[in-house]
C-alpha cells in the first residue's frame, strides 16, 4: 500500500523479473469472493428494497474501514473542493449496487455474472472519452474476447436470442449499472489528487452509504426490522467484509505487483465462478451451451495476461 501511495509504476514492479505466481493466486480469490457476491446478493435481494439493502452494506463497511484509516493517516477532513468530488465520485457506484440489487429480482447471478464482465470493455471506451487513454491491441483482442463470452453465457449459445438482444427486464437494470460502473475508474483521475487510494476509498464508500440513507429513508419506517431474517444480515456483513474491503486491500497490492491491466483481466472469470457457485449452490443448471462462453472468457484473460509489460521506471 505504500508503494501505491508514493507513485510507484505498477509495471516496473511487474518487470522485476521475480516470481509472482502468488500474487495471480491471490486475484484468483479476489475475483472468487466478488463472484460470490451476485449468488449471496440473489439469496437476499427480496429481503429488503434494494437502497435500504445497500445503504446497510455501505454503512457496514464505513464501519469496519474507519478504524484502519484514522489509526494509520489520523482524522483529516479534505477541503470542501475534494468532498465535493469524492461524493460525485460515489454516484456511480450508488447506481451500480442498487441496480445490481434491483436486477437480482428479476434475472439470475450468472446472467448479473456474465454482463459484468462487459465492465472492462466499457471503461475503456469512457477513459478513452474522458481521459484520452487508448488501448493496446492486444487489449483491445482481450476485451472483445471476453466480451463475447460474456454474451454467449447471458443467451445460453442462443444465436436467435443474442440477434433479437432477448435479455429480461434484470437483464436491462444490471447493464444501465454496469455502465454506471464503467465511468467509476475514468472519474477517479479527475478526482484523484496524490491523496492514499484508501483515503480516498473511504470517503467514496462513506459517501455512498449518505446517497443511500437519502434514498432509502422514506421507506425506513415502514420495514419491520424484526422480521427481517438473520441471513440477511449475514449476508450484508459478506459484501462488506469480503467483497468490499479484502478484495478492496487485494486489488491494491495486486496492481502495484503485476499491473492494472492483468488485475483488471481477472474480471473475465467472474462468470465462470459466478455459474460454479450458483450450480453448486443449485440457484441454476449447468448446460453445456456455456461451455464455449467459458472458453471465451479463458482465452480473453490468459490473452491480456501473456501481455509483456514496458519497463518503466519512476
Amino acid at each position: 500500500m505504500r508503494e501505491l501511495s508514493r507513485g510507484i509504476n505498477p509495471t516496473a514492479t511487474a518487470s522485476s523479473g521475480t516470481s509472482l505466481w502468488w500474487v495471480h493466486g491471490l486475484m484468483i480469490a479476489c475475483t472468487l469472493l466478488v463472484a460470490g457476491s451476485f449468488p449471496v446478493g440473489a439469496l437476499i435481494a427480496d429481503s429488503l428494497p434494494a437502497d435500504c439493502l445497500m445503504m446497510i452494506r455501505f454503512l457496514i463497511a464505513t464501519g469496519l474501514f474507519a478504524p484502519f484509516i484514522f489509526l494509520k493517516h489520523g482524522f483529516q477532513l479534505p477541503h470542501l473542493k475534494k468532498l465535493l468530488g469524492y461524493a460525485l465520485l460515489s454516484i456511480p457506484l450508488v447506481i451500480f449496487f442498487w441496480c445490481m440489487f434491483e436486477a437480482l429480482k428479476y434475472t439470475t447471478a450468472v446472467n448479473t455474472g456474465a454482463l459484468f464482465t462487459t465492465v472492462p470493455a466499457m471503461t475503456a471506451v469512457f477513459a478513452l472519452i474522458i481521459n484520452g487513454e487508448r488501448s493496446s491491441a492486444r487489449k483491445v483482442i482481450g476485451l472483445t474476447l471476453g466480451t463475447l463470452g460474456a454474451a454467449w453465457i447471458v443467451f445460453e449459445g442462443s444465436i436467435t436470442t443474442a440477434i433479437t438482444l432477448d435479455l429480461n427486464r434484470g437483464d436491462w437494470i444490471f447493464t444501465l449499472g454496469a455502465i454506471s460502473l464503467s465511468l467509476y475508474n475514468p472519474l477517479i483521475k479527475r478526482v484523484h489528487s496524490g491523496e492514499p487510494t484508501e483515503v480516498m476509498t473511504f470517503w467514496v464508500i462513506l459517501f455512498g452509504a449518505l446517497w443511500l440513507l437519502l434514498l432509502s429513508f422514506p421507506s425506513l419506517s415502514q420495514i419491520e426490522w424484526r422480521n427481517i431474517p438473520v441471513e440477511t444480515y449475514g449476508g450484508l456483513f459478506y459484501l462488506a467484509l469480503f467483497t468490499t474491503l479484502i478484495s478492496f486491500f487485494l486489488l491494491q497490492f495486486s496492481t502495484i505487483r503485476i499491473g492494472a491491466t492483468k488485475v483488471a483481466a481477472y474480471s473475465f472469470l467472474n462468470p465462470v465462478f459466478v455459474l460454479a457457485l450458483a450450480t453448486a449452490l443449485e440457484m441454476t443448471k449447468f448446460s453445456i451451451n456455456f461451455i464455449p462462453g467459458i472458453i471465451l472468457v479463458f482465452a480473453a484473460m490468459l490473452f491480456i495476461q501473456a501481455e509483456k509489460p514496458k519497463k518503466k521506471y519512476p
